[in-house]
């Protein structure tokens, strides 16, 4: 036994042993300790997760509400705004018509003087293109025109237009047939071909003509106006379809500036008396085409 004890291998391992069961100790502390961590991290991390969770819901529910109260605001300023500009469109149409009647009376009065009748002709002119864009800012804005007390001519209606524009002696009429449009159209149609007109003319070479073509077709008539411009790209030609057959009111903040009022005009009028405008097709002449398709409800026998 005392040998044993004096055996140095024998205290190297038991060194050794304490040595190991001392690391083994501490390894299982230290592991603990770990685990202890870990489930505190975790714990923490889930506590993290969960409240950038419920951030991320009330920025959520923020950017809705402030979404929300902004559509409001931008919808109330958009009527009250088109209810301002509808009431000054209103007084400026009547201003319009009073200055009609002076014309007119003027001309009766002074009509053996070529030179007055000349500068009549041109103010006249120039108080109907005033007139059609007070029209049609009103139409925009919720305005109704006034109705005409009798049927017209298909070929009266676009003579009306014609004279309603700028460069109204570009304009070239082809009537292959003469049908009537009954009153509550005459006005609208009028308008609706004017807008077309006008921007026909302003798209096209100035010495190149504008041509009207009017065509009976089975379920109408169509007015077809062809121009020779430059045409119109594939994304123009979708803006002006969604205009000419819009879903809802015309925002005016999206017309431009300036405002481009055509197609808008236009595509108001078609919706609320029951005809369709198209541009389209090319021209023959490599400039648009707009089609103008008035159906049988609109024509009358008288």
């Amino acid at each position: 036994m005392t040998s044993l004890l004096q055996d140095p291998l024998l205290w190297i391992l038991l060194v050794v042993f304490g040595a190991a069961v001392a690391a083994v100790t501490r390894a299982r502390r230290t592991n603990m300790a770990l685990r202890v961590q870990k489930d505190a991290l975790q714990r923490d991390l889930g506590a993290e997760k969960a409240e950038r969770a419920r951030l991320r819901n009330e920025l959520t529910a923020f950017e809705h509400r402030h979404r929300d109260a902004l559509s409001e605001v931008r919808q109330e300023a958009e009527e009250e705004t088109k209810s301002v500009l509808k009431a000054a469109m209103r007084t400026l149409q009547v201003l319009a018509d009073e200055q009609q009647l002076i014309i007119d009376r003027t001309q009766k009065n002074y009509g053996d003087d070529p030179h007055v009748v000349a500068d009549l002709m041109e103010i006249d002119h120039a108080n109907s293109q005033f007139n059609r864009r007070a029209q049609g800012i009103a139409v925009l804005c919720g305005g109704w025109l006034g109705r005409r007390e009798h049927p017209a001519s298909v070929y009266d209606v676009t003579r009306s237009a014609q004279g309603r524009i700028r460069h109204f002696d570009r304009v070239e009429i082809n009537a292959q047939v003469n049908v009537t449009v009954v009153s509550k159209a005459v006005e609208p149609l009028a308008v609706v071909l004017a807008e077309l007109l006008a921007n026909a003319t302003n798209y096209s070479a100035p010495e190149m003509p504008v041509v009207v073509s009017i065509q009976s077709v089975p379920n109408g008539v169509c007015l077809i106006v062809d121009d020779y411009g430059v045409g119109m790209s594939q994304e123009e030609k979708d803006r002006a379809a969604a205009l000419l057959s819009p879903q809802g009111p015309v925002d005016l903040v999206t017309l431009g500036n300036p405002p481009k009022f055509g197609f808008a005009v236009s595509g108001v009028l078609a919706a609320r008396y029951g005809f369709r405008i198209s541009v389209d097709t090319p021209s023959p002449y490599g400039g648009v085409r707009a089609v103008v398709l008035l159906p049988e409800d609109l024509l009358t026998a008288e």
